[in-house]
This record gives C-alpha cells, sequence and structure tokens, in this order.
C-alpha cells in the first residue's frame, strides 16, 4: 500500500531533543538476597509446608525484571525444606489461551523447567470454587489446587482499566490470572455490571477462602523498571500489604512531564510492555465500557504506534487506542491473539484497526498534519520507546521551555528526525 503523495510532500518536521528524567535509582541489587530475606522475614516454615508435599507456584506473562531469579529462588527455598515446586502458568487467556501457548510465554520470559529444576504444568483446566456476588462464578486453576499447597508471584503496580485499592497485583493474579481463560472472561463480564474493583476484591477474598493460598511474592517497580521492594505476604494480609505496596508503586510510577501533547509516537506495543499493549496511565487513552478516565494523566491528540514487539507473541491488544499504525505493525498482528485477548477482557476497542501508514515516516507525518496545526514548529510532540520506558524520550522543540521548569529533566542533545530509504526513523533512536 502506499501513502497518499501530499502527506509525505514537503513536510516540515520539528527538531527533537532528547530528554532523560533523572530520577532516584535506589534499587534492589541481589534479588535472590531479597527474596530470602523477605521469606524468612515471614517465616516460610510456618506456612504449613511440610517436606514431600507439593507446592503449585503462580507465574504471570508479564516482563518482570529479575523473574526467572525470583522464581528460581523461591523454588529453591521449597525444595530446601524438602517439598516439591511446581510452577503453573497463572496468565489467564495469555499465550492464545492455549496450555502450550502459556508455557512458551514463560519461556521467552526466561523461566524454564532447567533453570527452575522442576516442572511447568499448564492446562486451562479450572474448579469453580464459589459464587459471589449472587451471580458470579469464580474459577480457580485445577493444577494448582491439585497440590497441597499454591503461591503466586506478581508486580504490583496501577490497573489499566480502573483505579482502586488494589488494581493489578496480587488480587488480579489469583482471581484473573490463575482463573485461567474461563475465570478471566467471567470476571471481566462481571465487572460491566459490578464495577472491576468490587469483583476483584470479592473474588480475591473468596479465593484466600476457599484454595490452597499459602503466600504471595510482591514486586514494586522503581521507575527504571528494577524492583524497590520484594514482599512475602500472607493470605491474611493480601489486601491490606497489596493496598500499601500499590501506594508505593504509584509514587514511583514515571509518567510523561506534560499534561497535553499534540502528538504522541510509540516506536512499540506489546503484551510484554503492559497488560494493554501501552499503559493508559502513560498515555491517557483508554475507551472501553466501565474503564476509568486516564486523561487526567494525559490528553493526546494524535497517538501513532510504530511496531509490534517481538515478545508479544503477535498479540496486538492495546493498538485500537491509537488513531495511526504502521503496515509493519498489521503484518506482525495475530489477529486471532488479540481478538481471544479482547474478548476475554471486554475490551473490544482494543482490537480496532486504526489508520494504517506504509511506513514509520508516513505514519509520523500524518500524526503531525491531522493535529491541525498548521505551523509545525508549534507542535507539542514525543517520541518514546514503549510506555514502560519513559525515563528518556525525544521531545519536539516547543517543548524545550517547558521542560526546563520540569524538576530533574536534562536536555541531552538535538537531532534532526532522519528517515531511511524504507521510511524507517533512523535518528533520534533510543
Amino acid at each position: 500500500m502506499e501513502c497518499p503523495s501530499f502527506i509525505n510532500e514537503n513536510r516540515v518536521i520539528p527538531e527533537f531533543y532528547r530528554v532523560v528524567m533523572n530520577y532516584p535509582h535506589s534499587s534492589i541489587t541481589d534479588v535472590a538476597l531479597a527474596v530470602n530475606t523477605t521469606l524468612d522475614q515471614m517465616q516460610l516454615e510456618q506456612c504449613g509446608i511440610m517436606s514431600g508435599q507439593t507446592v503449585a507456584i503462580g507465574v504471570g506473562s508479564r516482563n518482570i525484571a529479575h523473574l526467572p531469579m525470583m522464581v528460581k529462588t523461591l523454588c529453591d527455598r521449597i525444595k530446601a525444606i524438602g517439598a516439591v515446586p511446581v510452577i503453573v502458568p497463572g496468565m489467564g487467556s495469555h499465550g492464545g489461551a492455549e496450555a502450550t501457548g502459556q508455557i512458551k510465554l514463560l519461556e521467552s520470559l526466561g523461566v524454564t523447567e532447567k533453570l527452575c529444576g522442576t516442572e511447568i504444568r499448564s492446562s486451562m483446566d479450572v474448579v469453580q470454587i464459589d459464587r459471589i456476588l449472587d451471580d458470579v462464578p469464580v474459577f480457580f486453576s485445577r493444577d494448582a489446587l491439585a497440590m497441597d499447597h499454591c503461591v503466586v508471584i506478581n508486580r504490583i503496580k496501577p490497573h489499566t482499566k480502573f483505579k482502586g485499592d488494589v488494581e493489578s497485583g496480587i488480587y488480579k493474579m489469583l482471581c484473573v490470572g490463575m482463573g485461567k481463560h474461563k475465570g478471566a472472561a467471567a470476571l471481566h463480564q462481571a465487572a460491566l455490571r459490578h464495577g472491576f474493583h468490587n469483583v476483584i476484591k470479592a473474588a480475591g477474598d473468596s479465593i484466600i477462602r476457599h484454595t490452597n493460598i499459602r503466600f504471595a511474592l510482591g514486586i514494586v517497580e522503581n521507575q527504571h523498571d528494577e524492583p524497590l521492594e520484594i514482599k512475602a505476604i500472607r493470605g491474611k494480609d493480601f489486601f491490606s500489604e497489596e493496598a500499601r505496596l500499590l501506594k508505593a508503586a504509584k509514587a514511583h510510577f514515571p509518567q510523561l512531564p506534560f499534561k497535553h501533547l499534540d502528538a504522541l509516537i510509540i516506536k512499540n506495543i506489546g503484551k510484554d510492555i503492559s497488560g494493554s499493549g501501552m499503559d493508559p496511565n502513560v498515555t491517557g487513552r483508554a475507551y472501553d465500557l466501565m474503564e476509568d478516565d486516564f486523561s487526567v494523566n494525559l490528553s493526546v491528540t494524535r497517538i501513532a504506534l510504530l511496531d509490534l514487539s517481538e515478545k508479544s507473541g503477535g498479540n496486538a491488544i492495546g493498538l485500537g487506542n491509537a488513531d495511526i499504525i504502521t503496515e509493519k505493525l498489521f503484518k506482525k498482528i495475530d489477529y486471532e491473539k488479540t481478538l481471544i485477548n479482547a474478548l476475554t477482557s471486554t475490551s473490544l476497542r482494543k482490537a480496532f484497526i486504526p489508520v494504517r501508514l506504509d511506513s514509520e515516516e508516513s505514519a509520523v507525518k500524518a500524526a503531525f498534519f491531522t493535529t491541525g496545526i498548521k505551523n509545525t514548529d508549534q507542535i507539542r510532540a514525543v517520541i518514546i520507546r514503549d510506555t514502560r520506558n519513559i525515563t528518556e524520550f525525544w521531545a519536539s522543540a516547543s517543548l524545550l521551555d517547558e521542560l526546563t521548569k520540569v524538576p530533574g529533566a536534562s536536555i541531552i542533545e538535538k537531532c534532526s528526525l532522519i528517515f531511511s530509504d524504507s521510511g524507517d526513523i533512523v535518528s533520534c533512536l533510543f
């Protein structure tokens, strides 16, 4: 396909400047030590796990920093008691809602049987353990329930659909992740009637009461996506501790230092980057039913997406929240995986196909052209790698004065946006 010629003809591009946000860089440097320390503080041996028993370890699809080492360390500690750890994927409908797909997702994150010295047992079978809010079934992994005990590992962060005391973390892992495809679909449907926070809280409380869940490892990351806190939490303390850790996560969640942009250019989207492909806490974009308003964080006139991450495995959920995509991105989409994710999460808009253009150059120029701003030098535009990595970005010249007043913002260098013969950006790279 070819872009209409008037988009690329004689179109002026503003100068860009590389900006680095100098957030504090405190983080956990020895992850294995941190996991062992928090397990000691929780007193793992008093959780009822005994020699010869089996322990399911629920691991999700998120690209958490140092996740393989955390899982391995937990496996080693369980084996040290004489118990047998077994890794169970806890990722709802991800991996194409297939058992083999979920194993492949874990392997892509570095969580393998060889590294952890234990079996990965994956099936989509679930058991209904309860009904909540009068009519909502609660499901839990059959593999996990077949074992003597279950623990889960997950990052705690702001959710991409709603705001509440607990959002994306342990509670979501219990009822959506460990509920597999059937549980995830049931709870997302119920959320349209009862509200996301109400459903997740009620379902999580039910799972704590009715299953073999013993404890969880909750992880908070800093603005550089490095672990800031790792906390082992007993089941009875899940809600209070997750709520505390969520406040810490929000305090360290990176955001672009602007309230309005004319154009936001995003190099990559993907499930490994955000459950929504691109995080609305960063982009300000969320359109679906019952989703909270994220535009208070940032209002953007045009969003253009240039590519899909390899680790996303073709799942392009979230692209429908953009205005423009490249043909390159479009050709990488596995629409079946994207559709399963959209239908399960009842987020149909996130699977819509935006305007497609032939190259990165056309996408960028079309984004600028359709803002309606005649003087291109006045366009407020930002280029980011993805919504997980925004401590460094490229800002157009019209944002310079504003950036000089932002604490911690360093303007590093100037760059003219240059494109290759095939239309890919070859300057202003990360």
